[in-house]
């Protein structure tokens, strides 16, 4: 798959909800996921360990309330997009959170991804 194949299929996949199949279907073996430093899991590397972040990630949340995902801008073997998502977390209420995500794409499969984002006060 071309990058922009890549990006335009992560974006489908998340659109659905189906955000895990996207990880499942798109990801590197080795992919390197890059969160804010300071956040938990601000590196993770590998499938396994990219899944089970995710995983966790969505048993804090409580209801998932909407979102939002960009169309994708590539450039080379690099694609961004914005994410929108309006959450409540167990036990931190309900929370609105936008961020830049970045993936690096590398023979067909993301290899890394790195999200930028300012989480609201709690």
């Amino acid at each position: 798959m071309t990058t922009e194949q890549v990006a335009n299929r992560l974006v489908e996949l998340c659109r659905m909800g189906e955000n895990m199949q996207a990880i499942s279907e798109l990801y590197d073996t080795k992919v390197v996921s890059k969160e804010m430093p300071g956040y938990p899991n601000s590196v993770t590397a590998g499938k396994e360990a990219v899944i089970k972040k995710s995983e966790d990630w969505y048993a804090t949340v409580e209801e998932y309330h909407g979102g939002q995902i960009s169309d994708p801008l590539v450039a080379d073997n690099h694609f961004s997009l914005t994410m929108k998502m309006d959450c409540t977390f167990k036990g931190q209420g309900r929370m609105q959170i936008e961020e830049l995500c970045v993936y690096e794409v590398n023979d067909g499969k993301i290899t890394e991804e790195q999200f930028f984002y300012t989480m609201p006060p709690q």
